[in-house]
């Protein structure tokens, strides 16, 4: 039960010293079940940040977040709009796998936000994908993914724009939600234009 280095080289030294307090985090039952906490990775000076659920068995076996199925269909979203796991900064609603890759619960949920707040203050992102529902209720409280999926959100002025996604998990069950993902992605890219 220990973090995967390799995830977090490069990092400051203050997203190093968040991720090695989540490393042995006792605030939920999650922990007793896991072989790796998987607090995020990739770059701290990320313009875009994707959030997602939890960990699944892949990401629990590495160490690092989106590593299986679900994962390599984001790297292609990525490469689709010039993008890279090295530039953004990826990271969970909550850091351990959830047994038998059940949704989050919310007490799960609420004893992880911190680590994610944190995460946010010290990546300072200019967006905010959230890779499902339950990573954009934290930020969009009430909102449905139906219906919010593909549209910008800036919340307060100055502040992060929040763009809701679908899962890529979602694609890989149906096989419609595919082009929907790849349409959001090409609609993430014309905003993140706006801060080149």
């Amino acid at each position: 039960m220990t973090i995967n280095l390799e995830a977090i080289t490069g990092s400051s030294p203050e997203l190093l010293q968040l991720h090695q307090t989540i490393d042995g985090c006792t605030k939920c039952e999650l922990y007793k079940g896991n072989e790796h906490y998987v607090p995020g990775m990739g770059s701290q000076q990320a313009e875009v940040m994707f959030v997602g659920e939890g960990p699944g068995k892949s990401e629990d076996k590495y160490g690092k977040p989106f590593v299986g199925a679900s994962g390599k269909f984001l790297d292609e979203l990525l490469v689709s709009i010039g993008l890279s796991r090295e530039s953004v900064y990826i990271a969970n609603m909550v850091k351990c796998r959830p047994p038998e890759n059940r949704d989050p619960k919310e007490s799960e949920m609420e004893a992880c936000s911190g680590y994610l707040d944190a995460q946010i203050q010290i990546i300072k992102p200019k967006v905010i994908v959230t890779l499902g529902r339950f990573s954009m209720v934290k930020f969009l409280p009430g909102s449905k993914i139906s219906e919010a999926h593909g549209v910008p959100v800036q919340k307060k002025s100055g502040g992060p724009v929040i763009f809701p996604c679908y899962h890529p998990a979602a694609a890989l069950y149906n096989g419609s939600m595919r082009p929907v993902l790849m349409e959001d992605f090409q609609q993430l890219k014309k905003i993140l234009t706006m801060f080149a």
